[in-house]
């Protein structure tokens, strides 16, 4: 039989399907301003997608901050048990996992089994995520997809001083009104991004291997920055914005 996991994201509902301990697909989609509609609608396409028939379908968990929208849910549980369980599925051996969302980051002690032993979390404000992100890139007048290529080519990272988005947002304009290279104001926002995630990271015993998950590991730029503050090498697993979801669907496998 086949279980469900469906992870709702503060701006993106990812779904995933695995059955006997194989991982069958993915599927991410904007979560929108109805979650419980997002992942009703999610769920039946990532069905539709891998020719599933509900039928098959043997547990259903639901993650993430918008976990209790999902009514179709057997059961819910935290997304820092499930990003564990997640990246120790992608790779095994995994004992310090970091993901970076829209609006939050955590930090992850795993043990060498897999189980969750400690972790930080940052949910009090967005600095750093992939919400921050956006609206960095928005005033760069950039593509989010390119933002981290490009500030691997500053020569000399600007300094950002502030994190809170909206104050952050008025350095990088005078910045820009200074003349100052766009390469190396986004140099800088990285660096900035990757002081503040190593700082919370630090707050938990960092055991390698090293995992980053969650949409803004995708980022190549967030990725060196942070690897040059913890002084270790991340890896980022091959589905790191589907973590959650593939996590949640292994505890299904549990408590079905």
């Amino acid at each position: 039989m086949v279980s469900i996991g469906i992870d709702v994201g503060s701006i993106t509902i990812k779904a995933a399907a695995v059955e006997e301990g194989k991982l069958l697909g993915t599927l991410v989609d904007e979560t929108g301003y109805d979650p419980s509609k997002a992942a009703e609608r999610i769920f039946k396409d990532l069905l539709s997608r891998l020719d599933i028939p509900s039928s098959r379908v043997d547990g259903i968990v639901a993650t993430g901050y918008g976990r209790r929208s999902v009514s179709f849910a057997e059961s819910v549980v935290t997304e820092i048990t499930c990003h564990g369980k997640g990246a120790y599925f992608q790779f095994p051996g995994v004992r310090t996992v970091i993901d970076i969302g829209g609006q939050d980051s955590k930090a992850i002690s795993l043990d060498p089994d897999g189980r969750v032993v400690d972790f930080a979390m940052n949910d009090k404000c967005a600095a750093g995520t992939g919400r921050f992100l956006e609206v960095m890139a928005r005033a760069l007048q950039t593509d989010l997809e390119n933002f981290g290529n490009l500030s691997l080519q500053g020569l000399k990272p600007a300094r950002i001083s502030s994190l809170c988005t909206v104050f952050a947002e008025s350095e990088v304009i005078s910045l820009i009104a200074r003349g100052e290279a766009r390469e190396n104001i986004i140099a800088g926002i990285h660096e900035s991004i990757g002081a503040r995630v190593a700082a919370m990271t630090e707050r938990i015993s960092i055991v390698e291997p090293v995992v980053m998950t969650g949409g803004v590991a995708k980022n190549k730029g967030v990725l060196e920055a942070l690897e040059k503050k913890l002084g270790v090498e991340i890896v980022v697993p091959r589905y790191p914005q589907e973590n959650g979801a593939i996590g949640a669907a292994l505890m299904a496998l549990e408590v079905g």
